[in-house]
């Protein structure tokens, strides 16, 4: 996939993420696509269904692995604007994902490289594919200016 579509999903990860702040969430949006198809997206919900596990990547992996009428999702790419923490790097590994693409880092709680290397750890069965830095400005820029508002 060209740098041009990575960023073009991005972007729309970004407005999902831009949903997800409106209902006062901290804005995370992913989506996950399949031959240039979205087969599920998302933002964080989870103030707003009282969901710990309700993340964005969760969100859109459940709403992927719905359509598709199963819970393994190869050749897949998931569009994320933070990098995802243990418990959705977990989940994509599980749900053999093939790349995750993912904008800025999470220096507190990524489990790419920030923190955990869960992504891509050769013990696990199955390693997926990152490319990091996507709109990293512009999805730090979304995170920073909703905590700045908050403050």
């Amino acid at each position: 996939m060209s740098g041009r579509q990575d960023q073009d999903w991005m972007r729309q990860a970004l407005a999902l993420a831009g949903q997800g702040e409106r209902m006062g969430e901290v804005p995370v949006g992913a989506l996950l696509v399949k031959d240039d198809k979205v087969l599920g997206a998302g933002f964080n919900t989870v103030i707003a269904d009282s969901d710990p596990t309700a993340h964005a990547e969760i969100v859109a992996l459940r709403a992927a692995a719905r359509n598709e009428g199963n819970y393994r999702l190869p050749g897949t790419t998931l569009y994320v604007t933070l990098e995802p923490c243990s418990m959705c790097a977990g989940a994509l590994v599980n749900a053999r994902v093939e790349r995750v693409v993912y904008g800025a880092d999470d220096l507190r709680a990524g489990a790419d490289h920030s923190v955990f290397e869960v992504l891509d750890n050769p013990v696990l069965n199955h390693r997926c594919e990152v490319t990091r830095g996507v709109l990293a400005e512009e999805c730090s820029r979304q995170l920073k200016e909703f905590f700045r508002k908050r403050r």
